[in-house]
């Protein structure tokens, strides 16, 4: 089915743009219009999204895909896990107590082992390309969803999510630097209290009405709703959300004293908000030396914030509607270098999926006995990309209009993972 618009192209002028420049306030809104989108009445087993980047290259083999008895093995152990017979590695010893709610996956077959060009077709499902740019699965998403509530509908943090590419400029995400510091553009500057800064915004309506005539419909449409989107943000209850800080001590500890630990944290903070998907960014994975202690530090921080927020979605009951999905661009060799680190490896890796209506306690697929390439169930990375949209009952068959009237799929060929549902 073609459409030649979507939720989000419409809406073009951002709150950092058009808002910094008219008020300078606030900044860096990109607000999701709240035009209905086609393909709700797809049946969704999920309401939001929180997606892991792991970006570097994560090894297959020092984490969800280990080889004991193996030369490539390495310094790690494989650890039992809550279901029998699943087996990860000894770096995540919390998170294997939630296997129950887990699913894996060890068979993606990559095909770029290209930092840069592997990322992108992670986050887009679509080949890197010289003249047109591809939206990330966080901005299709927020395309196809409407809004819930004041809070942007798509929030990356501790980096840069991919662009929203023709999806037009209200589907970026917005960006949160570090979890749990106050935002510096949600309020008005020191100087100019609430009043004053009012009759400001007053002002700037009064002008954007009377320029109505001058300029097109759709461009004075959308910076009305941008100043309108932010003022209301500006003004939510729901921007507590952003507070992490102001949870319990023990809560915080639960999650770990860490950027990691208070990232996840403040990812279950959004989607209980109403967030539709929430990015969450960690780099430093690229070990081509010294590898074992390098994913030892990085279980150290990741381990006991993934198993709390699982655990915790899980008791309030909101697993059952978030899928929790972790990536990386590509693995790692097999074979350990002679600085004891491991090289870029595409030809297979592994990714975790929970909640949000996928079957947890299983295994999707299998490398070969090295983790050298697929052995049984290849799957490829559009794939993910399709289930992540099926969950969210979005059509990734759906075709929509780039602004040279291309007609592009949400999603390049990818198929359901039934498996991971059933």
């Amino acid at each position: 089915m073609l459409s030649e618009s979507n939720g989000c192209r419409g809406y073009r002028v951002s709150r950092r743009g058009f808002v910094g420049a008219a008020a300078g306030t606030f900044l860096g809104m990109n607000i999701r219009s709240l035009v209905a989108r086609a393909g709700e009445d797809r049946k969704a087993t999920a309401e939001h999204v929180i997606l892991f980047w792991n970006g570097g290259g994560m090894s297959h083999i020092d984490t969800f895909d280990p080889k004991p008895g193996r030369d490539v093995q390495g310094d790690l152990e494989p650890i039992k896990t809550s279901v029998a017979g699943i087996q990860i590695s000894e770096i995540f010893p919390e998170l294997a107590k939630q296997m129950k709610h887990i699913a894996l996956i060890r068979s993606i077959a990559g095909t770029n082992g290209d930092h840069g060009r592997a990322t992108y077709q992670l986050q887009t499902s679509y080949g890197q390309s010289s003249n047109l740019q591809h939206p990330g699965v966080g901005s299709v998403v927020v395309s196809e969803r409407k809004t819930l509530g004041d809070l942007p509908a798509y929030v990356t943090v501790g980096g840069l999510a991919p662009k929203a590419g023709y999806l037009g400029q209200s589907c970026e995400a917005y960006f949160v630097g570090r979890p749990g510091e106050k935002d510096p553009y949600l309020a008005f500057p020191s100087a100019i209290g609430d009043v004053r800064g009012s009759k400001r915004l007053d002002i700037l309506k009064r002008i954007n009405e009377k320029q109505a005539g001058t300029l097109p419909t759709t461009e004075t449409a959308g910076t009305q709703t941008a100043l309108n989107d932010a003022v209301r943000l500006m003004r939510s209850p729901a921007l507590e959300a952003f507070e992490v800080r102001k949870e319990k001590p023990e809560v915080l500890e639960r999650y770990g004293d860490s950027e990691f630990g208070r990232s996840a944290l403040l990812a279950r903070r959004l989607v209980e908000k109403g967030v539709r998907f929430v990015q969450v960014n960690r780099g430093g994975f690229d070990v081509h030396s010294n590898a074992f202690p390098a994913m030892r530090d990085h279980g150290e921080v990741m381990d006991p914030a993934l198993a709390a927020l699982i655990e915790d979605l899980a008791q309030s009951g909101l697993l059952k509607k978030t899928m929790i999905v972790m990536l990386s661009e590509f693995g790692r060799t097999p074979k350990i270098n002679l600085t004891t680190g491991r090289d870029h490896w595409p030809s297979v890796f592994s990714c975790m999926f929970a909640g949000g209506g996928v079957k947890g306690g299983q295994v999707i697929g299998s490398s070969d006995e090295d983790g050298m390439k697929p052995k049984d169930r290849p799957v490829k990375v559009s794939h993910l990309h399709a289930s992540i949209c099926s969950a969210l009952g979005i059509d990734h068959e759906k075709e929509v209009m780039t602004p040279l009237q291309r007609p592009m799929k949400l999603v390049d060929n990818g198929k359901r993972i039934d498996e991971l549902f059933s």
